[in-house]
């Protein structure tokens, strides 16, 4: 029972963050310094969105740089307010341009920008109350706290966080498993069945991808303590590539399903698959010992379908990659251990960051300018409502701007929504007077609560969140009363200004990146092809190769998602893109069941793999041509070869995925040409040459 209780990622991180916030007001209130003890809880917030307690292993210099540009804003703001004439708009819209080469550096470093804006905003609420030291100490030495304090829990809990990045990816996989397996008929409509599967799909490879991150950030691979958890990684890699795979045969799994029982034995591997799973996943966040495992039962069935159906590729097919799944399963090791290739995420130095950050071009420059603009205007706002110090309209601005145009809406809805509760709940128990310890030990329990929700359900944490922002002032002020109204409309005004800045300030229309992210697939799908079919594919590039492969089709899924939010485009063309996502996904399953073939080097011949190689380039290329140039284009599906230049009669299942391929290829031309007559003709369309980085 403390297993699941201490180790539940939602109450280990409710614990850590409630304790790392409340320590310092229970030390201020034994010290008979209260004020100071509430003050000193804020720094943690600005070191959460600064993300200064991601495990890393050069976790400390993070932390000096982080304490140290807090710290720097602070001075900034409180000299440039006390000692010169500069108005506030004017010193907010500064230091947002001058933070901003943080997010050319590395998106790590770019939380940092806004973490020390909000640090800025949280001195100018102080400003003139204490001395210009005391702002800058308060941000050091509650840095250091909140460093010293979370390095000492992961110590407690070294490998915790990760754990719970393995934990969901088994889940994950689980789901998808379950559900591409589990009603097996339903699927002979691909528009109607793949956009369910698609979206489990990418969740599993978004957590493939955070975890690769945390790996690399923690240089596991050079410490021993992390050696299991790279064997769990790698198990789930292997256990990706075969589930996802797919024949996409439908008439062929029809008329096996009407002759034989086919269906419910597949289910029976399915769900006895996604059970192992799960129990995979709690093993791995509880830290226990997986138990036995076996299948030779379900396998067996499937190897009989397989005999009875021998011109059947479907039975086939799902022997070959449920058996090794079982195999891995059962073994609780990787079907070949492969060396995880280095982190190529991008990171520029200073220097180099500041020469690409002081280009039009950028996108971090873009973004900075956005955020200082709505400052700028939040502050001008609130000198026209003669408020002295606009420090809240700031804040929420700074708390509810998120990096696309969706997510700044949700998190908009959810911070109104909850701030008027959260206020109206406040506003009713400030009328009870109820005694000093009453209140912060109901604040404490709000605190634990709200921060047990927050990363579910942010609507709701803002509520409890708002109730202790209010008491807090209550605190300090004795008057938090004549605050509420005021608060309340400086929430609404912030949100406003948020959403205005993402609608109308140089807005990053994800529907204007598919061209782009559309053709860093296909060309992702052309290096892994390329890697498939030559002499001796090696299984560590072939493996990363083929995350990539995964990867950039999740970056198109995703914009198109967002892209289809976004207000004022045209759903004809997003229709259109829709559908050349879904034959793109086909071609990426295709990608993952050959990846597994080539490894066990079953291979074409090497005229064979070069005619073939030869056919998907032109296939490739053509599809990318059709998206760079604004040109008529064709709408025909063109001759790729002659047609003696690829075999005919009994293909190999090499060849018919190959082939697969290529008829995906000339399907995503077509669509690419009638597409492009439905695009918009406003913004990043009008250029007539698709945009490189």
């Amino acid at each position: 029972m403390w297993r699941r209780l201490i180790y539940h990622p939602e109450v280990n991180y409710a614990l850590r963050q409630t304790l790392v916030l409340c320590l310092p007001v229970a030390v201020g209130l034994m010290l008979g310094s209260l004020q100071n003890g509430l003050l000193f809880s804020l720094v943690p917030a600005c070191c959460n969105i600064a993300g200064l307690d991601t495990p890393h292993k050069r976790f400390f210099r993070r932390l000096i740089i982080g304490g140290s540009l807090f710290a720097l804003s602070s001075l900034i703001m409180q000299l440039l307010l006390l000692y010169t004439s500069v108005p506030l708009p004017v010193i907010l819209l500064a230091m947002a341009l001058l933070l901003g080469v943080t997010a050319e550096i590395s998106a790590l470093h770019a939380r940092l920008l806004p973490a020390s804006l909000i640090a800025a905003i949280f001195t100018l609420s102080m400003a003139g109350n204490m001395p210009i030291w005391k702002p800058m100490l308060l941000y050091v030495c509650g840095t250091i706290w909140y460093g010293g304090f979370n390095w000492f829990w992961y110590w407690l809990w070294r490998e915790q966080p990760l754990r719970e990045s393995l934990s969901l990816l088994y889940r994950q996989l689980a789901d998808y498993c379950e559900a591409k397996y589990g009603l097996l008929t339903q699927h002979t409509d691909p528009e109607k069945a793949l956009p369910p599967l698609l979206a489990r799909q990418q969740k599993a490879v978004d957590l493939i991808t955070v975890c690769y991150q945390q790996l690399h950030m923690l240089a596991a691979n050079q410490q021993n303590g992390y050696k299991r958890l790279l064997r769990v990684f790698q198990i789930a890699l292997d256990l990706q590539e075969h589930i996802s795979v797919s024949l996409h045969q439908p008439e062929e799994v029809q008329k096996l399903v009407e002759q034989s029982h086919a269906e419910a034995v597949i289910r029976w591997n399915a769900q006895t698959i996604a059970a192992r799973l799960r129990v995979l996943a709690d093993d791995i966040l509880y830290h226990r010992y997986p138990r036995r495992f076996v299948m030779d039962k379900q396998i067996e069935a499937l190897e009989k379908i397989a005999r009875q159906h021998p011109d059947n590729p479907v039975g086939q097919f799902c022997h070959y990659h449920f058996s090794r799944i079982a195999r891995v399963l059962r073994t609780q090791r990787p079907l070949y251990v492969r060396d995880l290739m280095e982190d190529r995420q991008r990171r520029l130095p200073l220097w180099d960051a500041l020469k690409s950050y002081l280009s039009f071009k950028s996108a971090a420059l873009r973004n900075s300018a956005r955020l200082g603009v709505m400052l700028t205007i939040a502050s001008l706002l609130g000198a026209s409502l003669h408020l002295p110090k606009p420090y809240w309209i700031l804040m929420t601005v700074m708390f509810v701007t998120q990096n696309g145009y969706g997510a700044t809406r949700v998190r908009i809805l959810h911070r109104s929504a909850g701030t008027m509760a959260g206020l109206a709940i406040a506003g009713f128990t400030l009328h009870f007077h109820f005694p000093q310890y009453i209140a912060l030990t109901a604040m404490l329990i709000i605190t634990l609560v709200s921060y047990l929700f927050i990363r579910k359900s942010y609507g709701w944490a803002t509520i409890g969140f708002t109730v202790t922002a209010v008491y807090t002032l209550q605190l300090i002020t004795l008057s938090a009363e004549q605050y509420i109204v005021p608060r309340l409309i400086d929430t609404l005004l912030g949100c406003l200004i948020a959403f205005g800045g993402m609608v109308w300030l140089w807005p990053q229309w994800q529907s204007g990146l598919l061209r782009q992210n559309a053709h860093d697939a296909l060309e992702n799908d052309q290096n892994a092809i390329r890697l498939i079919l030559s002499s001796n594919p090696e299984p560590t590039p072939l493996a990363y190769q083929r995350m990539k492969v995964n990867q950039a089709h999740n970056a198109l899924f995703n914009s198109l998602n967002q892209a289809m939010l976004e207000p004022g485009f045209n759903s004809h063309y997003l229709e259109d893109m829709k559908l050349w996502v879904t034959h793109s996904q086909f071609i990426v399953e295709h990608i993952n069941a050959m990846t597994t073939l080539a490894r066990e080097h079953n291979m074409l011949t090497p005229d064979l793999a070069q005619r073939y190689l030869q056919a998907c380039e032109i296939a490739l290329q053509r599809c990318q041509q059709r998206l760079e140039y604004d040109g008529a284009g064709e709408t025909k599906n063109a001759t790729i070869l002659d047609a003696e230049a690829l075999p005919t009669g009994p293909l190999s299942t090499m060849e018919q995925h190959l082939q697969r391929v290529l008829g995906h290829l000339n399907i995503l031309h077509t669509i690419s040409s009638v597409a492009w007559r439905q695009r918009p003709h406003h913004g990043i369309w009008l250029n007539r040459r698709l945009g490189r980085p």
